[in-house]
């Protein structure tokens, strides 16, 4: 039918608020000297510090290349260290240093900002329902 238009699919929407978050974020941290996608390894690791790289790529949504990249970034910045496991000595633990924790409580509370713009026009029963629709919705597909 000419002139109908369907809703967009709910793929296309959380791809859409993705992409807008991405750039926001992007021009957050960029001052700080870092990309959206090296925050959100470095928040991965403030909520789980000593993780190794796979288990980091995995929770920061990252082939291992890419990881691999970015862990060299970040610590040729001084942001993160890499100690041997004292349970497997083959493998290496990435940390947080100091300056990585100083460099996040100073983009928090424009991050926070941010979140609050996003869900703003929402009642706080809609944002926790948004809170655990999405995280029902990426159980689902993990």
């Amino acid at each position: 039918m000419v002139g109908t238009k369907t809703r967009p699919s709910l793929l296309y929407m959380v791809k859409q608020v993705e992409l807008v978050v991405r750039s926001h974020l992007d021009e957050l941290v960029k001052p700080a000297g870092i990309t959206a996608l090296q925050y959100t390894a470095l928040t991965v690791l403030e909520r789980h510090d000593g993780l190794s790289a796979a288990q980091l790529a995995r929770d920061s949504f990252v082939t291992a290349q890419s990881m691999a990249d970015l862990v060299r970034s970040l610590e040729t910045r001084g942001l993160i260290r890499r100690e041997r496991n004292p349970r497997n000595r083959r493998e290496l633990l990435i940390l947080l240093t100091d300056a990585a924790r100083e460099l996040l409580a100073h983009v928090a509370g424009p991050v926070r900002e941010l979140e609050e713009r996003m869900v703003r026009e929402l009642t706080a029963h809609q944002e926790e329902q948004f809170r655990q629709a999405l995280g029902k919705a990426w159980h689902a597909l993990s």
